[in-house]
């Protein structure tokens, strides 16, 4: 009996096993399985009944107390960590630690999310093994815990033809966001793409920013360093419309312009278009102008009329060193309060760059400050030959001392536009009235006209358009003047990889450490307790 009783645990412990094993896969043979389960156990039971001494000697020993203190505070830790990761999963805190805070929503998406006043619904079609499903889901998540009004969804569109057909999605990774008047479709999930497609989808039109042409301007196809393709694509990203103007050929800037940019001329621009320009302006126009120095002479006095100084000189910073520069690559980072510098903490790079500063008195209806200026080791330069020799040095009492003003901002009175046009009538309002074969405006601006203008059009090209703050300050003065005053802010940024580069040995150091060495220490120390305790005894 005593060695029958020694076999009846395993032998019954075997049983269920093999038992529960053969259900899963016979289970029309629920019979014979059930009797195959009832004999083990009640194998196990007369096991525990004839060892039910030897099992109660063996609890009152000291060690299998401890054993099992031990597991019950085992248990009880299990406890406590699932108890604070069921409280974490909906209450919890993230701190980004990487370059760049790469898992850090951008104030821009913050402020537009947060800002919702309509609910927008967020459908995503991705499959449940794509690699990509699980970083998507968690940047929408935390779209969604901004506001109450932003819900997502995750849709495997195999499982789900009929969802992916009903909004026309064919590809993976589709993006739908709607509203209950509209849809807008992405198709890459990252933050830069997932908001611009809310502004797309909240945005009532679209707005057209054109960019002057024939006076050697920089050109926004031109992909060398000193193009504008990358400021003409940003623009696009921004959901902007982006178009050449030759005012030489039309008699007046068009009708659905959101924002006219002036960048770079280095030619004067002709009587009629300073005339249409101050037209543009009249009837509540925007304009960017960036004016490179000793370029352009007749756009100083233009500029003058608002209030607006463009200084006959270049600026000259003793102590920039940026990207290996000389002395004319003043950095600005003093920015005056506006809503284009708003919570602007970001250096801006002007390349060769002239001063631009307002008047000591602004004209009648006109509001000019400034933007921004360069620090104190500083001088705007006015001697042109010293310039050609290299030669730069502070004449005191001929070259202005910094800090020197980079940018100003004005706004002026919408006025009623004047001029050699006849006026007609359209009900109750007085407007000009386009002469034959003139090609009028479709819809003028309105408001208060907006002037940006800075002393420089490098600041924007392809070489430094992605340097520091150069690129949020561009698009904000396209934001602000747009009067897409929701689109100002410090914009997305793309995720920078930041390999590790070791050396041989600095390889072998990172295996043999961690993988051995640490490891083998420990086990050693362990053992070496544990033949000291038994030795002790």
């Amino acid at each position: 009996m005593r060695d029958l009783a020694r076999f009846a645990a395993p032998t019954g412990l075997l049983l269920l096993v093999g038992g529960g094993i053969a259900y899963n896969i016979r289970p029309d043979l629920k019979a014979w399985i059930g009797g195959i389960l009832i004999v083990g156990a009640a194998l196990i039971l007369v096991s525990l009944y004839r060892s039910f001494a030897l099992i109660k000697a063996r609890l009152d020993r000291r060690s299998t107390k401890v054993g099992f203190n031990v597991a019950l505070m085992t248990l009880l830790l299990l406890g406590i960590i699932g108890l604070v990761e069921a409280i974490s999963a909906k209450h919890n805190m993230r701190i980004d630690l990487t370059e760049g805070k790469r898992y850090t929503l951008a104030d821009q998406t913050k402020r537009l999310v947060r800002g919702l006043v309509k609910e927008v619904q967020a459908t995503a079609f991705y499959r449940s093994d794509q690699p990509d499903q699980r970083p998507a889901e968690e940047l929408l998540r935390q779209y969604a815990d901004l506001s109450s009004k932003f819900r997502f969804e995750m849709v495997d569109p195999d499982r789900n033809p009929g969802r992916a057909k009903k909004y026309g999605v064919t590809t993976y990774g589709t993006t739908v966001l709607e509203t209950k008047d509209k849809e807008e479709k992405i198709t890459q999930l990252d933050e830069e793409h997932l908001t611009n497609g809310l502004v797309n989808l909240l945005r009532e039109g679209k707005r057209t920013i054109y960019f002057l042409k024939g006076h050697g301007e920089n050109e926004l196809d031109d992909a060398s360093r000193n193009g504008y393709r990358q400021a003409k694509e940003a623009l696009e990203k921004s959901s902007y419309t982006v178009k050449d103007l030759l005012l030489l050929r039309e008699p007046d800037v068009p009708g659905d312009a959101a924002v006219l940019v002036i960048s770079g001329p280095k030619r004067d621009l002709a009587e009629s278009e300073l005339k249409a320009l101050k037209a543009f302006i009249e009837r509540g126009g925007k304009l960017l102008i960036q004016l490179d120095p000793f370029a352009a002479p007749s756009m100083k006095e233009f500029l003058r009329q608002y209030g607006i100084n463009v200084g006959n000189d270049v600026i000259v910073d003793q102590f920039s060193r940026v990207m290996g520069g000389d002395y004319l690559m003043p950095v600005v980072s003093k920015y005056y309060p506006h809503p284009i510098t708003r919570d602007f903490t970001l250096a801006s790079l002007f390349p060769f760059a002239r001063s631009i500063d307002m008047a000591e008195k602004s004209p009648e209806g006109v509001s000019v400050q400034k933007l921004g200026e360069t620090g104190a080791g500083s001088w705007a330069e006015t001697d042109k030959g010293e310039l050609n020799r290299g030669q730069l040095t502070f004449d005191k009492g001929k070259d202005r001392q910094g800090p020197v003003s980079v940018g100003v901002v004005a706004t002026l009175e919408a006025m009623k536009a004047t001029g050699a046009v006849s006026v007609g009538k359209r009900g109750s309002e007085t407007v000009p009235e386009k002469k034959k074969g003139e090609k009028s405006a479709e819809e003028p601006p309105t408001g208060p006209a907006r002037l940006v203008v800075y002393g420089n059009s490098g600041f924007a090209s392809n070489n430094f358009l992605n340097f520091s703050g150069n690129r949020d300050l561009f698009l904000n003065s396209i934001s602000w003047l747009a009067e897409d005053e929701g689109q100002i802010s410090i914009r997305p940024r793309e995720a920078k990889s930041t390999p590790i580069f070791l050396t041989a040995m600095q390889g072998r150091l990172a295996f043999w450490l961690p993988i051995v060495v640490v490891p083998g220490l420990l086990l050693a120390f362990g053992t070496s307790v544990v033949l000291r305790r038994r030795r002790s005894r």
